[in-house]
């Protein structure tokens, strides 16, 4: 098997290696901003503005002013009152999980994402919504004292698959309840400017909701983000992960904050993309509408692909011991005739 864990260049439409290219399928990069020149020329007008990076705290007393700015633009995109960026994904999962601990009980749903384990796996398999009848039971079975805070990814971006929250306004309105949601694969991706999700059936129920993401997928910025209401954004930003950290690159939060006519352009391909590959494959992979991941558990399908010119996504799931799950993931880097051509060699 061909090795391309050491390459020298970024993993965006082409793989070059020992002499042969090949189209990539698979990472994260869903929108391509990673090498979109005018999003990297936003970066560079951050670093020209802003410089490398700012190695202080958030709550120092010297501030740059872009930190705010992209917060403010971040809960307004989203549809949140509040929004609250970091360094990571994994830091802003890690911090609500850990303050939102406190006095309650975490529910982890099935494969929820390792950045939101407290401090071990949570060990809960199963199917999705099974699970979620069965919590608004348990919950609904407890004294109205206990607290709750249900820890989940937004969806499976692995198999793939849509996750619906609307069996949990079943819960009673008296219970205190937290609904806490991954949305690193879907934000901005599924929908425009919005969650992969929609939580907005929340906004008159008794849960709380809040989100946190991952910004380098997608959204091609090393960052994370936390959207919930501006009572519980005053509360993490009180938190030591916060005080005690260094920020975002200032110049991504610049790219982030300026690019949303790049991000509608791509979004829009992506989109095109998705229903172009999805009417060309049929039923021959596992997909979902919207999203970008297509699917196979065929164990041949990885060494077909390569020895084609084509590089996707491939590891056993979900132990290591099970056979290899494949993914292709489209980006709004591909041209109609690579989806065409990829489409031929699997089908035939």
């Amino acid at each position: 098997m061909k090795d391309f864990t050491h390459l020298h260049q970024p993993t965006g439409r082409l793989i070059h290696d020992h002499e042969k290219d090949y189209l990539f399928f698979g990472g994260t990069a869903y929108l391509g901003l990673l090498v979109n020149e005018a999003y990297i020329d936003l970066y560079k007008e951050g670093l020209s503005k802003y410089g490398l990076n700012n190695g202080t705290s958030r709550n120092n007393n010297i501030q740059l002013d872009i930190f705010d700015l992209a917060e403010h633009r971040a809960a307004s995109r989203f549809g949140f009152d509040g929004a609250l960026l970091v360094s990571s994904g994994y830091l802003a999962a890690q911090m609500v999980v850990k303050s939102l601990s406190n006095g309650r009980k975490l529910l982890y749903a099935p494969h929820s994402h390792p950045a939101l384990w407290l401090d071990t796996n949570p060990n809960v398999d199963g199917n999705m919504d099974s699970w979620l009848r069965e919590l608004v039971q348990k919950i609904n079975d407890t004294n109205d004292d206990d607290e709750f805070v249900i820890v989940s990814n937004a969806m499976d971006n692995l198999t793939p698959q849509h996750y619906d929250f609307s069996p949990l306004l079943a819960i009673n309105p008296s219970k205190k309840v937290i609904l806490l949601v991954d949305d690193s694969h879907g934000i901005g991706v599924v929908r425009a400017n919005s969650t992969s999700t929609d939580l907005s059936m929340f906004d008159d129920s008794a849960i709380e909701v809040i989100v946190i993401a991952s910004l380098a997928k997608g959204l091609g910025t090393d960052a994370g983000m936390i959207l919930s209401s501006n009572k519980w954004i005053a509360r993490f930003r009180k938190s030591p992960f916060f005080t005690g950290a260094s920020p975002a690159s200032p110049a991504s939060m610049y790219a982030f904050t300026h690019s949303q006519d790049i991000y509608m352009s791509e979004f829009e391909k992506l989109q095109q993309n998705i229903q172009i590959f999805a009417n060309l494959i049929g039923d021959r992979l596992s997909h979902i509408s919207k999203f970008a991941v297509f699917s196979s558990k065929d164990p041949e399908l990885y060494q077909k692909l390569v020895r084609n010119g084509y590089l996707i996504s491939s590891f056993p799931y979900p132990l290591e011991t099970d056979p290899p799950l494949n993914r292709i993931v489209l980006s709004s880097l591909h041209l109609e005739d690579d989806l065409k051509k990829l489409a031929q060699i699997i089908c035939t």
